[in-house]
């Protein structure tokens, strides 16, 4: 079962025609949700190493360990899922679909952090992710509403129950909830700055 929570609830009606990806780049207003997006989207990856070391007691449990991927089936026992795929924006990818993945997966990230951050002995800075989480799925929110070109209504996320027996399913909870947010993170990261390349980027 693929784990998704909606990003918003549309109108039937749309209220204005629904721009081009050209002539959005192009909107100042546009390529400021963009930076702001991208600045949060940075301040998370920043602050994941310190919420992993403070919060994730094994040694075993390293946030950058090619051994990660050995946890998928204790992942699915527990109930964590896969964050959406994001790719370019593309003619196969439209940036509507993008926007969408990104705002699922943000979500996903909100609904497993609050399932385990109680559980944690010191998960403080593990807590504090979530309202730069909830900043940034405000902001991938806004540009989705400037893709369809109407109103859009905030849903209330849908909590998550993790299968949680002891301690030891809780750190690994965390530690792979830490380490799907940082490849997503990093994956929003290059996409965003696909989306409005700076003139710096594009020389270089």
């Amino acid at each position: 079962m693929i784990f998704a929570i909606p990003c918003y609830m549309a109108s039937l009606a749309r209220s204005a025609p629904v721009p081009q990806r050209s002539a959005l780049v192009e909107d100042p207003e546009f390529v400021d949700i963009v930076q702001i997006s991208n600045s949060l989207t940075t301040k998370i990856l920043m602050s994941i190493p310190d919420a992993h070391d403070s919060s994730i007691r094994s040694k075993a449990l390293q946030l950058n360990s090619p051994e990660n991927s050995k946890f998928e089936q204790i992942a699915l026992e527990i109930g964590i899922h896969s964050a959406p795929q994001l790719r370019a924006v593309s003619e196969s990818f439209s940036l509507e679909a993008c926007l969408r993945s990104m705002c699922e997966g943000l979500q996903l990230h909100q609904a497993l952090l609050k399932s385990v951050t109680p559980r944690l002995q010191n998960g403080d800075k593990v807590k504090d992710l979530l309202p730069d989480i909830r900043d940034l799925v405000i902001q991938i929110n806004k540009m989705l509403k400037m893709v369809q070109g109407e109103a859009l209504v905030q849903p209330t996320p849908t909590p998550m129950t993790l299968n949680l027996p002891g301690d030891y399913e809780v750190q690994i909870a965390a530690h792979l909830t830490l380490v799907q947010l940082q490849s997503f993170g990093q994956d929003m990261v290059r996409v965003l700055r696909n989306l409005v390349p700076n003139d710096e980027e594009t020389q270089s």
